[in-house]
């Protein structure tokens, strides 16, 4: 079957995406549990490059921030938790096409499942109606994200090194101590220490996430 659910292709259209090949589709809301020969992870290649440079090109149009501030907001606006959280504003898990196992599991809301497959979508909606339609619909789909404070903090991580460079304390060190889960929902337990300092532990669905919830609860027990 190379065919789309009808409430899928009702879903897709009204959220914005311009369907022509059904098979297309059909492979960007298939997860590798499915045991079928084409599943979404071609087409999230592709559009992990559509969203950074549409979100590139956003910020750098609407802002006159340093280089530093741009990357900063850029790489919060296109990590992968804010795809996953893009997934659920435009209603995606029930579409998802998962093997019994993993949809046992819960990898329908897994931040690793949704925010591959956001992108996905968006390398789908690339081959079909081109870079401008695109871009269009991630301005919509993005726009409270951009136009809210995402990633205007300081990332944790920087916080927690100019705090240690500040306080003339060695560098913090991370390291994974533990991984758990199956393949789809990994999770990564990642301490941070800084010698005569202390540590800490925190754990999260990605190593970079694990890394930097750990640097800010450092942070907050020891800043």
């Amino acid at each position: 079957m190379t065919g789309l659910e009808p409430d899928t292709r009702d879903w897709l259209t009204k959220t914005g995406f311009v369907i022509r090949d059904d098979a297309l589709w059909r492979e960007a809301l298939t997860h590798g549990s499915t045991g079928e020969a084409r599943d979404y992870q071609r087409l999230e290649f592709l559009g992990d490059r559509v969203l950074g440079l549409t979100i590139a090109d956003w910020l750098y149009s609407r802002s006159d921030g340093a280089e530093g501030d741009l990357a900063q907001r850029l790489n919060a606006l296109v990590s992968r938790q804010m795809c996953a959280t893009r997934a659920r504003a435009i209603a995606a898990p029930p579409h998802i096409r998962l093997g019994k196992q993993a949809r046992d599991d819960g990898a329908a809301d897994s931040d690793n499942v949704l925010g591959d497959v956001m992108e996905a979508l968006l390398g789908a909606q690339f081959l079909e109606a081109g870079f401008d339609a695109t871009k269009t619909l991630i301005h919509t789909i993005w726009r409270d994200a951009v136009e809210g404070r995402a990633g205007t903090a300081k990332h944790p991580k920087s916080a927690l090194q100019e705090w240690a460079a500040g306080n003339r304390r060695k560098s913090p060190s991370y390291k994974v101590v533990d991984t758990h889960g199956p393949d789809h929902a990994r999770l990564y337990t990642v301490q941070v220490s800084i010698p005569n300092v202390g540590e800490v532990e925190a754990t999260a669905s990605g190593k970079q996430d694990a890394e930097t919830k750990a640097a800010r609860l450092f942070m907050e027990k020891f800043g």
